[in-house]
């Protein structure tokens, strides 16, 4: 029976606990928090919590990292794909940050589940049909820039989540990371800074739009839909040879000549198992951020900043948002998942992307791997 462990004790990660814990096919091993483990006797499986990163390695076969944090993850997949053991994430903000350096340096795979995951299932399902896919999209319920904090305390109660994981769904940060994500793993492009990100209830009139746009552009894009109508899943716009129009269209699926494939819900650390299997069974990667990508999430002022300020982090602030950019075009800027305990050197005004000029970011290995991937992109 394979081992398994598990980074993080977060609300992804307790239950994936829960679900190994009653697995047939695996064992639960070990438990990585970073938070003191005599108060932490309400999580599942208690006893099997370390603070200790080489007593997880020692005690595993494959690892899943779920912390959502680029800078903490980045120090444990680098060690873990060291020992040359498989690592599967539930961590998007670490794959845009810095997890092309690690592309080629052991098996390393975004999981089915969250967006990104799921979006590269469907893919694989599409081209396995002899679809052409022009639109890789994300379904998001609500959109607000700035948020109070106020209202981030209640519905991070109501829902049980933390005030920073739902202050990045509702500003749009997660969604920006998420499909900056796509874009890389999957081959796409984005239409432009921040995405489109229409208002629309019917993926079938709102994905037409963004496919024509697609097609504007010459090539596949990543971008979401908003509507408080559709269910919380993705769906992909793709084209199809004329021959299989009349074929398609018997199978309710239109007359063309944009066809919706969706998924109408994603079930997040449920879906984690079936990456899990993958990896072991040998089937490969479903997804990474690609050794050399050409999108990144930059960081945005939501108001006013001010030099000699300081961020605690930069994901789920009030202070700053991820918005997905080419990375060529904005050169120097600050990705969203390394504005973690920044200063401001100089004032920045509200709605500017911040630079490396604007702000001192803390010495990490996240930091690095990023400079190098930044090298690489300019040197093509």
């Amino acid at each position: 029976m394979k081992k398994i462990s598990v980074i993080g004790s977060g609300f992804i990660a307790k239950g994936i606990v829960q679900l190994l814990e009653s697995s047939p096919s695996y064992s639960l091993e070990k438990i990585l928090t970073r938070s003191n483990i005599g108060s932490r006797k309400d999580f599942p499986c208690y006893e099997k919590l370390t603070n200790n990163l080489d007593e997880l390695i020692e005690h595993s076969d494959l690892i899943v990292e779920c912390t959502g944090d680029a800078i903490y993850a980045a120090d444990s997949i680098d060690k873990i794909l060291k020992a040359s053991l498989p690592v599967v994430t539930m961590n998007a903000e670490f794959h845009v940050t810095c997890g092309s350096y690690f592309v080629g340096k052991g098996l390393l795979t975004e999981a089915e589940g969250d967006q990104p995951g799921v979006l590269a299932m469907l893919n694989e399902e599409a081209l396995s049909m002899g679809f052409k896919p022009l639109v890789y999209a994300n379904m998001k319920g609500f959109l607000a820039h700035n948020p109070t904090e106020e209202d981030m305390k209640f519905w991070a109660d109501k829902q049980g989540f933390s005030v920073d994981m739902t202050t990045s769904f509702t500003d749009g940060t997660k969604v920006q990371i998420e499909q900056t994500l796509v874009a890389n793993g999957l081959g796409a492009d984005i239409a432009q800074d921040g995405l489109i990100g229409l208002e629309n209830d019917d993926t079938w009139e709102g994905g037409a739009l963004l496919a024509k746009k697609a097609k504007e552009l010459g090539r596949p894009i990543s971008d979401y839909l908003i509507s408080p109508a559709v269910k919380p899943g993705v769906f992909i716009v793709a084209e199809h040879s004329d021959a299989h129009h009349i074929g398609l269209s018997n199978y309710k699926m239109g007359n063309g000549p944009f066809f919706v494939l969706d998924r109408p819900y994603h079930l997040c650390y449920f879906e984690i198992i079936k990456t899990i299997d993958r990896v072991l069974q040998g089937r490969g990667i479903l997804l990474d951020n690609n050794e050399v990508p050409t999108i990144s999430t930059a960081t945005i002022a939501k108001r006013d900043l001010k030099a000699g300020e300081s961020i605690k982090k930069g994901i789920g602030s009030f202070d700053v948002r991820g918005i997905a950019v080419k990375i060529k075009e904005h050169k120097n800027h600050v990705p969203i998942g390394l504005m973690k305990d920044v200063v401001l050197k100089r004032d920045i005004a509200e709605g500017s992307i911040v630079t490396f000029d604007d702000v001192e970011v803390p010495a990490s290995l996240a930091l690095t791997a990023w400079k190098n991937i930044e090298k690489n992109l300019f040197s093509v």
